[in-house]
Formats: C-alpha cells, sequence, structure tokens
C-alpha cells in the first residue's frame, strides 16, 4: 500500500516514505487536507491520476488510473495524506456461469420430457484413438446425462475411409431421434475434414460450422440455426456477467475459423465496433489498447500483457496451454493467451485459465442440441 499525497491543482499523486510524509504533514493546514481529500474523490469518480510507483507495486510505472479500471481503495488520515490501493480484475467464474447454463438445459430437458414424451439427442463421432480425443468424447457423453440428453456415438478405427465417416453421417442425419451431430476434430490426415462437416446436416450442425451456418452467422438479418460454441461461450461469459457490448470497442486476437472470426461476427452482431489481430497486425499492443472488449484465441502462450490493455476492459482468454513448471506433479501448469498476472493487474474483468471459457464450450454443445430438438418438436 502506497502513501500518496495529492496536488489539488491538477491530481497529481506522488509516492512518499513515511519521513518525507511526516514532514509535509507538519506543514499542511486543515484547508490543503479537505482539498487533498476532494482531489482524492476525483480520482474515485474516475477523472484519473497519474500514478510513480516504486518496488514492487502492482501498478506499473506511470499508468493512468481511472476507478473504474482499478476499483481503488481511498482513506484519509484527515491530514491531507491519502492511502490508495489498486484492486485486481474481477475474476469471471466459467465454472459457475457453464453449470447455471446446464442446470437450465437440464430444467428444460425435463420439461421438453413431460411435454412430448421426448428428449434431445446428440451424436459423437470419433475417428482413430486420439487419447486427448477420446477423453473429450467422454466428457460430453457424460454432460448428455447429467443434463438429460440422449447421447449416440459412433468409434470409426484410424484406418477408416472417408466414405465410411461420410456415411455414419447420413445414417444420423436421418435418424429423427438425433438433433445434432458432432465429429471430433482432429480427425486423421487422409480425411477431408471439410468435406465431412459439410455433409452433416445444417438443422444438426451443432458445432455451428456448417457453410450455411456461418454464411448466415456472417449476414445481417440473418439468423443461423446453430453458432460455434466456444465464441458463443464467449459472449454469454460477457452478457451474463453484465459487461456491455453495444457501442463498444472490441478487440479478436486470432481468426481461426473455430474461434476467432465467429467470435469477432458475434461480437459485431452485438453493436461493437470490432478489430480483429492476427500474425501480420503491426502493432497489435497499440490496437489492443483501444478495447473495452479484448477475446484472446490466438493459440500463442501468453501472448497478451497487461500493458497491451486498456484499464478497466473485459478481458476473455479463450487460449490453453502447457506451460513448463517443475513446481506442479505433472511438470507443467496450463496457461492462456493472456499474461493473466499482469493481466488482472489492469483488466476490470478476466476469465482465468483453466475455469474460464473450457467449461463454457460443453455447456453451448447441450444449449445447441437442446435448441435443436425444440425445432424439431415445435
Amino acid at each position: 500500500m502506497a502513501l500518496i499525497e495529492c496536488d489539488t491543482g491538477g491530481g497529481i499523486v506522488r509516492p512518499h516514505s513515511p519521513a518525507s510524509s511526516s514532514a509535509r504533514l507538519a506543514r499542511s493546514s486543515p484547508s490543503s487536507a479537505i482539498e487533498a481529500m476532494a482531489s482524492t474523490a476525483r480520482v474515485a469518480r474516475g477523472l484519473g491520476a497519474r500514478v510513480a510507483t516504486r518496488g514492487a507495486s502492482s501498478v506499473p510505472t506511470n499508468r493512468t488510473l481511472s476507478a473504474p479500471a482499478h476499483r481503488a481503495r481511498v482513506s484519509s488520515s484527515g491530514r491531507g495524506v491519502v492511502r490508495v490501493r489498486a484492486m485486481s480484475a474481477t475474476i469471471i467464474d466459467g465454472k459457475a456461469i457453464a453449470q447455471a447454463v446446464r442446470e437450465e438445459v437440464r430444467e428444460k430437458v425435463a420439461a421438453m420430457r413431460t411435454r412430448t414424451g421426448k428428449v434431445p439427442g446428440l451424436a459423437v463421432v470419433l475417428v482413430g484413438e486420439r487419447k486427448d480425443s477420446q477423453t473429450y468424447v467422454r466428457s460430453k457423453k457424460k454432460a448428455c446425462e447429467e443434463a438429460g440428453i440422449e447421447s449416440f456415438g459412433t468409434d470409426l478405427p484410424e484406418d477408416a475411409t472417408e466414405d465410411e465417416v461420410l456415411a455414419v453421417v447420413e445414417a444420423y442425419n436421418a435418424d429423427p431421434n438425433v438433433h445434432g451431430i458432432l465429429v471430433q476434430l482432429p480427425m486423421p490426415k487422409h480425411i477431408n475434414e471439410e468435406r465431412v462437416l459439410g455433409a452433416i446436416s445444417y438443422e444438426k450442425d451443432v458445432d455451428g460450422f456448417h457453410p450455411l451456418n456461418i454464411g448466415r452467422l456472417s449476414q445481417r438479418g440473418r439468423e443461423p440455426l446453430f453458432v460455434p460454441c466456444t465464441p458463443r461461450g464467449c459472449i454469454e461469459l460477457l452478457e451474463r456477467t453484465g459487461i456491455p457490448i453495444a457501442g463498444k470497442e472490441a478487440v479478436v486476437v486470432g481468426r481461426s475459423n473455430v474461434v476467432g472470426t465467429p467470435a469477432a461476427l458475434l461480437l459485431q452482431r452485438r453493436d461493437a465496433t470490432v478489430t480483429i489481430v492476427h500474425s501480420r497486425t503491426p502493432n497489435p499492443e497499440e490496437i489492443c489498447r483501444r478495447a473495452d472488449i479484448v477475446i484472446a484465441a490466438c493459440g500463442q502462450m501468453e501472448m497478451v500483457k497487461g500493458s497491451w490493455l486498456k484499464p478497466g476492459c473485459a478481458v476473455i482468454d479463450v487460449g490453453i496451454n502447457a506451460k513448463d513448471d517443475p513446481s506442479k506433479k505433472l511438470g507443467y501448469r496450463l496457461v492462456g493467451d493472456v499474461e493473466f498476472d499482469s493481466a488482472k493487474e489492469v483488466a476490470g474483468h478476466i476469465t482465468p485459465v483453466p475455469g474460464g471459457v473450457g467449461p463454457m464450450t460443453i455447456a453451448i454443445l447441450l444449449q445447441n442440441t437442446l435448441e435443436g430438438a425444440e425445432r424439431a418438436y415445435a
């Protein structure tokens, strides 16, 4: 906690040692103390103050502080000296929000069963024996069970032909009990993923990657039947946290078809002014510093630093990377595309890794499957 003297003329604050503070207090008058506290109040209302810090302060040197950004705690000795402590960003609890979404889905599925005698069905196609893919598929099946959604699955060997995969997709397309089809990616290299994904009926495309759904997402006045799960999860995190989007500057770091581009389109649909930062973007830091909302989905470990951020912005970190850490049992820890420790001292809201965006992806998958069934049984 730094001791700070307020200059009533310009709102400039300077750190002092206890000795120098005592000397200045001896010279201060009651009126100057009142003026100092008034100046501090202006800081707390967001007019801002320039802060120079020493040592291990959590506020970077010469950063402009505003109360909305750091929600500074201000206290006064009554003698013209105030204490200001910068507070870290509010952590967006993706686990809690995802659980709320899943509970909503479970309740609606139960109501559908009561009303129609039917429940949503999700089919997952797995090609090959990748351990990570098998883990993802198991987690999706478990989530379906908990929500009351019927789970279907087909596992094909690594050497399955493309035609064999397409035949499975077509069978699920024709099954009226299946309302969502998901082909687990990546598939073996000899299979054309674009062709397989394009074969899924756009009415059952719960991943939101069918050309018709992506095309509709990109056009004003057209509504896709499904939106990709992770980008939709990012928007849900913002909206359920009460972070405004309309009229705000938003930057998406990354332009992948899976997250970056759909996320930018979703922000644009909600009336944000959107910029995409990618590998050929000059001065990405300067662009990010203008943003009220930053979605990082570039696949580069801790690329976005706290110095890139506008004070008080909202940061959604989609990345998940393994960083060497000998202190951990597995020898690594998970980090995102944002350098969390520095970013949380600048941002107003931020998602952690893990526990931020990740839990939302499966929650939105369940939500998409439910919506497919609601259309089928309307």
